[in-house]
């Protein structure tokens, strides 16, 4: 069964130089079927929960303490560095697609989290991240009460 999830659309809104930045990015930095895939650096799952908002993300080949990960405001950044191993200066490459360097991605929560009870588990090259939602936007169940007249009282 699939989560729901609110439509804000002032949320999903970029500016015009994201917008720019990414056009740029996309058109001359990984150019599509240049050898790099036209994928982002990192792909990740959000979704959220009654309790939590969990987030997993695919980082294969990467070490667990090369891996930063934080959280300002209501926007979550995961970082780190794919290394190489050993370059291969005499091997005549007919593709090359597999990633070296810094990466970095960033997503806005859909709501507020108690980024102090955050847990990060790294398992075969996946982080999965588990944000609990702050007291605050959690929900609340409120019970209802009924009195009972009897009879000849007013109310």
């Amino acid at each position: 069964m699939a989560d729901l999830m609110r439509w804000e659309p002032l949320r999903d809104m970029m500016t015009l130089r994201q917008a720019m930045d990414r056009l740029f990015e996309d058109s001359f930095v990984r150019p599509a079927g240049l050898g790099a895939p036209a994928v982002a650096d990192v792909a990740m799952d959000v979704f959220e929960t009654d309790s939590e908002v969990v987030l997993k993300a695919e980082l294969p080949g990467v070490k667990p303490e090369e891996v930063d990960v934080s959280i300002t405001e209501d926007v979550l950044t995961v970082k780190g560095e794919h290394k190489e191993e050993k370059e291969e200066t005499e091997a005549n490459y007919f593709r090359k697609e597999l990633r070296y360097g810094s990466f970095s991605r960033s997503v806005r929560l859909p709501t507020s989290v108690n980024s102090e009870k955050a847990e990060a588990v790294f398992e075969n090259g996946v982080l999965t991240l588990t944000l609990p939602k702050a007291e605050e936007v959690k929900p609340r169940q409120i019970k209802v009460k009924t009195t009972k007249l009897i009879e000849g009282e007013k109310k």
